[in-house]
């Protein structure tokens, strides 16, 4: 340690005695104090992140599994904003995640410098608070505010701005000891929600659509109960934070992407939302209704915040008891296990082969859907999705939930088209020697976009069209890629290959990319 404890000092060691035990970091200069305030302060791990993005979605990562606060440490007002897009899909996710953004010092700011900017502003949308520091001796506060907030249900990023001066100025010393915070117990559903409810579930033609903890194990075997009592269909939102799946746990449907699609899907049913939002279309079409669900057939059961498993236990008590299983839903078909790679196939092999444990990150629709179908076949594991749309999200997510989770394996399913957006994060993987498999599902084109142009009866043979949708010409070598990060990693083209390959790569040490070419 310094001869003289500094505010960054002051800064670190609340922070640690409130609970943070990791720090995603792509610091700069106005960082430098917190940097070296790093060496001294025990107990933070720090992990550098070749671009902030990286550092934003592996902090969500971090926060989904383990409800504490992971701090990132970003440059200014532009190196936040290089994160704000997994800000975006952690607020989404209601993910506490705590930022310090480094300011230049108070008495540079009015020379409007190169790299200033409103930082408060940008922080605004992704932060359900922004903290300004003020001077040395308001920085335990400051931080144990930051904690509050991030840990207040249902949970959220929180921002904190930390200007140079006053981290590199003396501080009285060093916080010693304290409370520890993780994300706060939900709030109970009053008896009357739940009561309407029950009586909505007990008429039939209902639906449970399941958020939040709902996902979890007690969610899932509650709503088993009413299912089976009242013959109620079960739909998880279409990209949870964080879901159960497998091991016995019951099969739940997936809610449709499209607006057309989720109309047919849910058709005249009552939707009782546990945990979940209301069903609205991703965005606006011509002639096609923003809302998906008349609100005359919404029920609210739970909404974020509150405690979506238990309001399902306590309406599970209040009907009949059910059968013991579940009609299943017909089952997805199972495809060739020989020749050409495909989604399904991948998928497949994927469900077959995790352990009991194992974490998968999810990003893009080519191998995302069909995994989602199969999941509920797979060993007992836990799945997160892009929750706020906004892509990168997937590898950087899963790099958070190794380190949060050192003892699972990682498995990230990724599209190749939205993993261009944080490929970086495989350097860290490499760096940290953390156990993840990537699967690099390559298609080489924007898949969701050709889709879109379709349905608006575009031609995709169109100069323009393909230029923008194709990414074939140069197609990407993802194996040199990752290689050349410090990841081993292997091409497939054929089923054999890749199931040799998925078995090697979920017994190795350490990160291994499978780039899998997709016709």
């Amino acid at each position: 340690m310094t001869a003289q404890a500094s505010g960054a000092h002051l800064l670190l060691s609340s922070a640690h005695a409130m609970g943070v035990r990791v720090c995603f970091a792509n610091p700069g200069t106005t960082e430098l104090a917190i940097v070296r305030a790093l060496d001294s302060v025990e107990g933070i791990r720090p992990i550098l992140g070749l671009f902030e993005g990286v550092c934003t979605g592996a902090a969500d990562g971090y926060g989904r599994l383990t409800g504490v606060p992971a701090l990132t440490l970003l440059h200014l007002g532009p190196g936040f904003a290089n994160g704000l897009a997994n800000l975006h899909n952690a607020r989404r996710a209601h993910t506490p995640i705590i930022n310090i953004i480094g300011d230049h010092a108070t008495w540079h700011l009015r020379y409007d410098a190169p790299l200033t900017s409103d930082i408060s502003k940008l922080a605004m949308w992704v932060s359900s608070q922004v903290i300004q520091v003020r001077a040395t001796e308001e920085i335990p506060r400051s931080v144990r505010m930051a904690m509050e907030d991030a840990c207040k249900p249902p949970g959220s990023p929180v921002t904190l701005i930390a200007p140079s001066d006053i981290m590199e100025a003396p501080a009285a010393g060093m916080a010693r000891g304290g409370e520890a915070f993780r994300r706060a117990a939900l709030a109970e559903v009053s008896s009357g929600m739940v009561s309407a409810a029950a009586q909505a579930a007990a008429k039939g033609n209902a639906v449970l659509l399941l958020g939040g903890n709902a996902l979890g194990e007690r969610g899932q075997i509650a709503a088993a109960r009413i299912a089976a009592a009242t013959g109620a269909r079960l739909v998880m939102e279409s990209y949870p934070a964080i879901a159960s799946c497998g091991g016995g746990l019951p099969r739940v449907e997936r809610l449709a992407y499209f607006p057309q699609d989720v109309l047919s899907q849910l058709g005249s049913a009552t939707v009782v939302l546990a945990g979940a939002r209301a069903p609205v279309s991703y965005f606006g079409y011509p002639g096609e209704p923003s809302e998906l669900v008349a609100r005359e057939r919404l029920i609210e059961l739970s909404q974020p915040g509150e405690d979506a498993a238990q309001a399902l236990e306590h309406l599970a008590e209040l009907l009949p008891a059910g059968a013991a299983q579940i009609t299943p839903s017909p089952e997805s078909e199972k495809p060739a296990l020989s020749g050409a790679l495909t989604p399904a196939y991948i998928a497949e092999a994927v469900v077959a082969e995790i352990a009991e444990g194992t974490i998968v990150s999810i990003e893009g629709s080519t191998c995302g859907g069909p995994y989602l179908q199969r999941a509920h076949r797979a060993r007992r594991h836990r799945v997160m999705t892009n929750t706020g749309g906004a892509i990168g999200q997937g590898i950087p997510c899963g790099l958070g939930a190794a380190i949060a989770e050192p003892a699972s394996r990682v498995v990230c399913v990724q599209s190749d088209g939205s993993a261009q957006y944080t490929l970086q994060a495989l350097w860290t993987m490499a760096r940290e020697a953390l156990d993840i498999t990537v699967i690099i599902c390559a298609n080489h084109r924007y898949g969701i976009l050709q889709t879109e142009l379709r349905r608006a009866g575009a031609h995709l043979d169109g100069k323009a069209s393909a230029s923008m949708t194709r990414l074939d010409s140069p197609r990407v070598d993802w194996v040199s890629l990752a290689r050349g990060y410090g990841v081993p990693a292997l091409r497939a083209d054929a089923v054999e290959t890749f199931r040799s390959a998925l078995q090697m790569s979920l017994h190795t040490t350490g990160p291994y990319l499978i780039e899998c070419e997709l016709p």
